[in-house]
């Protein structure tokens, strides 16, 4: 063997490697326009973003909202599928909102909506909140299991391909880690007043990680 070409070629490999990493890195670390403090902020979904099973002000949009200092819209609907939080999103966005958090689809999974409906509808939500300037946070659902009857849930793969495909970011596993604890829900499929707040916190982490919130 050569070590003479050899050196030159595995200094390439990790020149090459190094920038495919700090590619990645800045990518990962894509930080986003701070919103000030009474920025509006639109949180479009269910019954998860309605707060059901607490009081409105337990609310997850309601606690981030003292958290940041931002007023939070609360644009939940209870038993909302996608397609119908679609259809809400024109007069909501007549507020218009500096960031839209959307969380939607649960009710679609356990009314086995076809999957290319839902994904349809979640993608055409985002497309019309980008193509009004507006940047977007993907907030994934957990898929129906039998997991959860033991406190084990994930979140449904669509909404990681969805982020992906339109490049929004992904607040992944929040319902998912926070539903999966008994502890943290008023039923089998809602959070409680403690689940609801330890929800918005984590989210708010996330906000601040991505540029949106300043802490």
């Amino acid at each position: 063997m050569d070590t003479k070409n050899a050196m030159p070629l595995t200094r390439r490999r990790f020149l090459a490697l190094a920038a495919a990493l700090a590619a990645a890195a800045c990518t990962k670390t894509t930080r986003h326009a701070a919103i000030p403090r009474g920025g509006t902020v639109l949180a479009l979904g269910d019954s998860l973003t309605y707060g059901y099973g607490a009081s409105p002000e337990a609310a997850y949009p309601a606690r981030l909202a003292a958290l940041t200092g931002w007023e939070v819209v609360n644009g939940g609907v209870s038993g909302d599928t996608a397609a119908q939080a679609l259809a809400r999103l024109p007069d909501l966005m007549k507020r218009q909102p500096k960031l839209v958090l959307l969380g939607i689809g649960g009710n679609d999974f356990l009314r086995r909506i076809p999957e290319a409906e839902t994904r349809r509808h979640i993608g055409e939500t985002i497309v019309a909140v980008q193509g009004a300037g507006v940047p977007l946070v993907l907030i994934a659902e957990p898929k129906p299991s039998l997991g959860a009857l033991v406190g084990s849930l994930s979140d449904h793969p669509l909404y990681e391909e969805l982020a992906e495909q339109y490049r929004v970011p992904l607040f992944a596993k929040g319902w998912s880690r926070i539903l999966g604890d008994n502890g943290l829900k008023s039923d089998a499929i809602h959070a409680n007043a403690e689940g609801y707040a330890l929800f918005a916190q984590r989210l708010a982490a996330f906000l601040q990680e991505q540029g949106f919130w300043r802490g």
